[in-house]
């Protein structure tokens, strides 16, 4: 009976787990969870102590900084005998997918199911963790719903999506490399999906492959631990088209840059395409070595600017279609004046408020019902503040005026506050170095030189110190 009492909680926890990987997978997406969070196992579990075993050191250091907060409160809600969960980490011998096949038996009045191990071959366990087979195998999964008839086109995003769809049509190399970058939640993503599968749909006989930046990283830290990284060279280098996204995850990876550099050079001497992304242009990337950065400037680089109101509106509207809902144009116009600095947080507010009418109220979607639904974004985005705020409180500061700090004066008493008011605009906004450039009638490397500035002073002029920490905290 003691023995069935171990099999069935050995059961009960593999079944929570499941349940916790529905979850994470839900809550990180689908690209995360395949890097970082499928790879994991159920260790042990004995004394109230949960061990959930990671393949290497690299993946247990990334699990355990970015989301073992969120499985031990999962974790919690689904068991509460969990006292402690530690990640460690577990050899590719004792993982599910390098063992051998499970054996059952049965031996006096009890059934117990044993597991044979089988010690793999260090090149099947390289396989393994590195999921390779093929392109399809390599590549991550693309969302169906990322697709150019689903992308709307606007004066902030029509250069970026010229570009990718003239590279998508193109039998021949067109921009090369193609480097998309915006601010979170502004299409990029969408973008690149849309590429993947309009060639792949019109041009099966190319291999496309489309990886996140991290995947690539998890990946070549895997072939040095296994002493194979002529097979992942091989991989990436036979492909015709490598998609990269979110490039700035390479940031201060030396080793890793060096291949990618090589791995480059090499795609591009075979005249196959490469198309890469991230949160910013080449130039304002750090941690990314000046050789790489010269490499990733040679083609065509597109910024995708934050969608302006008739933008927003345009999205709105072609999302309610698709969700099947009637939006009434108050609430329309209210939502794209409303949130205005991510289409992600903008569908997101939509499907929240479709959810709300179909599943709990089934009555028509109102301003009223919209503001009571949406309260807790609706005060988390009058509480962010905006470079326009900074300017005017650097501007009262100093005892300026705010056309004074976006003139061409170089004055001491107006050129400082503007260098300050540019630091704090990096410092406490989401903006890029060019829209934070805009904003002062400068270009991003005025905001590079200024904020680089400010950072010495701080260190070398107290009161300098002291006037940026006041000015920050009135602004927070």
């Amino acid at each position: 009976m003691a023995q069935e009492a171990i099999i069935n909680e050995d059961l009960s926890i593999n079944s929570q787990w499941e349940e916790v990987c529905g979850q994470l997978k839900t809550e990180f997406g689908q690209t995360a969870f395949d890097s970082w969070l499928k790879p994991l196992s159920i260790s042990s579990f004995n004394d109230g102590v949960l061990r959930i075993g990671a393949p290497t050191a690299f993946m247990k250091n990334w699990v355990i900084t970015h989301y073992s907060d969120r499985i031990h409160r999962i974790w919690e809600r689904k068991n509460p005998d969990i006292k402690t969960i530690q990640v460690v980490v577990q050899s590719m011998y004792n993982s599910p997918e390098a063992t051998g096949t499970q054996l059952s038996f049965r031996g006096g009045d009890d059934s117990l199911t044993k597991r044979i191990k089988i010690s793999p071959t260090p090149q099947k366990m390289y396989e393994v963790a590195n999921n390779f087979g093929g392109a399809d195998a390599l590549a991550s999964k693309l969302n169906p719903a990322y697709t150019f008839e689903n992308f709307v086109v606007g004066k902030t995003n029509e250069f970026a999506y010229a570009a990718a769809r003239k590279v998508a049509e193109s039998k021949s190399v067109s921009f090369n490399p193609l480097f998309l970058y915006s601010g979170v939640g502004l299409g990029k993503t969408h973008l690149m999906h849309a590429v993947a599968q309009h060639i792949k749909q019109c041009d099966p006989e190319r291999t496309v492959v489309y990886i996140s930046a991290e995947q690539f990283l998890y990946k070549f830290v895997n072939a040095l631990r296994y002493k194979d990284t002529d097979a992942f060279k091989e991989q990436f280098r036979s492909v015709d088209v490598l998609m990269i996204d979110d490039v700035q995850f390479l940031a201060n990876k030396t080793k890793t840059q060096d291949e990618f550099f090589y791995t480059f050079n090499s795609l591009i001497e075979s005249g196959k395409q490469i198309i890469l992304s991230a949160d910013k242009s080449p130039n304002d990337l750090d941690g990314i070595e000046n050789r790489l950065k010269s490499r990733l400037n040679s083609g065509l680089v597109a910024d995708i600017m934050p969608a302006d109101f008739d933008l927003r509106l345009g999205i709105l509207y072609k999302k309610a279609e698709q969700l099947g809902i009637t939006l009434p144009e108050n609430v329309a116009e209210f939502l794209a004046q409303k949130i205005s600095s991510s289409i992600r947080e903008l569908e997101g507010s939509l499907k929240r408020i479709a959810a709300h009418s179909m599943l709990l109220s089934g009555h028509e979607i109102t301003l009223d019902m919209t503001q009571d639904v949406l309260k807790d974004m609706l005060r988390s985005i009058d509480r962010k503040t905006t470079i326009d705020e900074i300017q005017k409180k650097v501007a009262e500061y100093f005892n300026i005026s705010v056309k004074e700090m976006q003139s061409s004066r170089r004055a001491r008493n107006v050129a400082r506050p503007r260098q300050i008011a540019m630091y704090l605009a990096k410092q406490l906004t989401s903006r890029s170095l060019p829209e934070i450039g805009r904003k002062f009638d400068r270009d991003h490397t005025t905001v590079m030189h200024a904020v680089r500035k400010v950072e010495e002073l701080v260190l070398e002029d107290a009161s300098m110190a002291e006037s940026v920490e006041a000015l920050r905290r009135t602004l927070e």
